[in-house]
């Protein structure tokens, strides 16, 4: 396994803005080579009520979907979070952007729900495997509110951060994984492919 500097890691949530972008921020401070996505078909964010979300084209940047929540009611946008949020992701990168249009590889794919995990394993099952490289593919269920995306941001930096130190991370990921669901009360999906 590569070192912690060289470890290409990607943490993946449905919209790639919360969840997703919470952990990116976390492990770029801690010197990881990381990148965020999402998998879901549009973003979709909050809206006014439940049934009424705001719904972005993944082409969209931080800065416009920023200024389309600041213009439509910035009391209700500043008080749920989302302005502030969406000015932390504009200070990591410029948009959010879909795994499945990816070419990039990893070693280590982190999901934040089981149905974006099966999102990933159904992209990555359409790839060719031109390279054959291994990629560790696993699931955190971190439920997507600002105070859970700090938690998980934390459990994710750590099992990084104990996947990093290991010597031969193919032969110890199993035990690795199992003292990290027992420590952390979490479960966890894993599943290597190749790719």
């Amino acid at each position: 396994m590569p070192d912690q500097s060289e470890m290409k890691i990607a943490v993946i949530c449905s919209s790639n803005m919360n969840r997703s972008m919470e952990a990116h921020a976390f492990l770029s401070k801690k010197g990881f080579c990381v990148k965020s996505y999402g998998t879901g078909d549009k973003v979709k964010l909050p809206g006014p009520a439940a049934d009424r979300p705001n719904v972005y084209e993944f082409g969209a940047t931080y800065d416009e979907i920023y200024n389309d929540l600041l213009h439509k009611d910035k009391v209700l946008y500043t008080q749920n979070g989302l302005l502030h949020m969406l000015e932390r992701n504009r200070r990591i990168k410029q948009r959010p952007e879909r795994f499945q249009l990816t070419k990039e590889k990893f070693d280590v794919i982190i999901s934040c729900e089981e149905r974006v995990y099966d999102q990933v394993i159904e992209c990555l099952e359409g790839k060719d495997n031109e390279t054959n490289a291994p990629v560790h593919v696993i699931n955190i269920d971190i439920q997507d509110n600002h105070e859970e995306a700090t938690i998980g941001a934390f459990l994710i930096c750590e099992l990084i951060d104990l996947m990093s130190h290991s010597e031969d991370l193919d032969n110890d990921i199993d035990e690795l994984l199992q003292d990290f669901e027992s420590k952390n009360e979490r479960s966890i999906l894993h599943s290597v492919y190749f790719y």
